[in-house]
């Protein structure tokens, strides 16, 4: 059975840093496409950022340049190291797999093709 469990949520100040860790149990998922979501308050679920089987990363816009995601294949385990916060990077962040693509992430990251999902970790970020 696929399971992923997040964690390293927390809260922090503006221009702080986390680190969030994605453990994945049931298949190796350095096979797929693996991504972090995020969902604020009252809003839709977002992609924030994604690595292929090839190691490939992908962010978007609006984490460019402050999120890096990555993993370790032996842990089978996936990161994501967020610097720079800022109040509006508050959300619940969710790790997901998408196991039907063969390892290639499409974007921009859609939510319907990720077939396993983490519980989700809570960030918040105060200014």
């Amino acid at each position: 059975q696929v399971q992923l469990v997040e964690s390293g949520g927390g809260s922090v100040q503006t221009g702080g840093s986390l680190r969030l860790s994605c453990a994945a149990s049931g298949y190796t998922y350095s096979r797929y496409c693996m991504a972090w979501f995020r969902q604020a308050p009252g809003k839709g679920r977002e992609g924030v950022a994604s690595i292929n089987r090839l190691g490939r990363t992908e962010y978007a816009d609006s984490v460019q340049g402050r999120f890096a995601i990555s993993r370790d294949i032996a842990k089978n385990t996936l990161w994501l190291q967020m610097n720079s916060l800022k109040p509006e990077d508050t959300a619940i962040y969710y790790c997901a797999a998408d196991v039907l693509r063969g390892g290639d992430c499409v974007t921009p990251l859609d939510v319907n093709f990720f077939s396993y999902w983490g519980q989700g970790t809570q960030v918040t970020v105060s200014s």
